[in-house]
């Protein structure tokens, strides 16, 4: 397989667990944004969802909003809820010109039939216009547990092709997962990514702190796996499904069983119980490292 290039930013090793984390919102969240920014180092990635029923306008605002905010934006484009290539052009100039985006996250998305002309991520990272953009560097999405649509086979087979097709445009790699709970399952996924020859860094998804139904609710959404004994591993009793819980566990168990066999790895929270709350932890964790 093609040697990826590897962004800049990975040059360092991290300081601790959390170090080098990114973070994800919606276009909505831009007020949160603001409020945590103190809390956020310059630079953080910012990754901005490209959800239904947003405004074309208020994702380029919320990139902009980062970029001026000292962060790095990083948009998702979700290939099956773009409705024509004039649409995809469009945005993709519009972030690129307006909040000086530089990487983007590319995404299959979840209808189950394409809106438009693109089936898939491959499908938009082959139009070259993220390149042509002058994007450096590209993620796609990894999926710990399995994805619903697809064998684990054809799941190592897609990531493998796009890794290898990212690179060989002039862009970095960067895989970011699923979200999860159990950081045994991670941890194996990441050795058979090695093992297979995949070598691009990768973003671990961590669930920011938030409420157990919430955590739950989000958990059934995205197909996540959240069974009694994970959950218990996780810190939660699903016969009680009240209060909060943090990622304390998920994130200790993954510091303490990642080693160099791992290559390189960071954080990617998601912050389900309010992006505050979640940079608080960060934080807390941080100081306590």
């Amino acid at each position: 397989m093609t040697t990826p290039i590897i962004h800049p930013n990975w040059a360092r090793p991290a300081l601790n667990m959390v170090d080098g984390y990114s973070l994800e919102i919606t276009a909505k969240d831009v007020d949160s944004l603001r409020a945590a920014a103190p809390g956020i180092l310059p630079e953080t990635p910012i990754a901005l969802t490209f959800l239904p029923g947003e405004e074309f306008d208020a994702r380029v605002a919320a990139a902009r909003t980062a970029r001026e905010l000292g962060f790095e934006p990083m948009p998702h484009f979700s290939a099956r809820r773009i409705t024509s290539p004039d649409e995809f052009e469009r945005y993709l100039a519009a972030v690129t010109r307006e909040a000086g985006v530089k990487r983007s996250f590319v995404i299959a998305g979840d209808p189950a039939e394409p809106e438009g002309p693109f089936a898939d991520s491959a499908a938009l990272i082959a139009t070259g216009e993220f390149e042509r953009n002058g994007i450096t560097a590209i993620g796609i999405g990894g999926h710990p547990e399995g994805h619903p649509n697809m064998s684990d086979e054809e799941c190592w087979r897609v990531l493998q092709d796009k890794c290898a097709e990212v690179t060989a445009r002039g862009m970095a790699p960067l895989i970011v997962t699923q979200f999860a709970f159990d950081a045994d399952a991670v941890l194996a996924w990441l050795k058979e990514l090695r093992e297979r020859g995949i070598v691009a860094p990768v973003r671990l998804g961590v669930p920011g702190p938030a409420g157990i139904k919430t955590l739950m609710r989000f958990a059934a959404r995205c197909g996540v796996g959240a069974s009694a004994s994970v959950m218990a591993k996780y810190g939660i009793s699903i016969t009680r499904l009240i209060g909060s819980a943090g990622p304390d566990k998920l994130v200790k168990a993954l510091e303490q069983g990642l080693g160099e066999e791992h290559g390189p790895v960071r954080l990617h929270f998601y912050p389900f119980g309010g992006l505050e709350k979640t940079v608080a932890w960060i934080n807390e964790f941080a100081r306590k490292s």
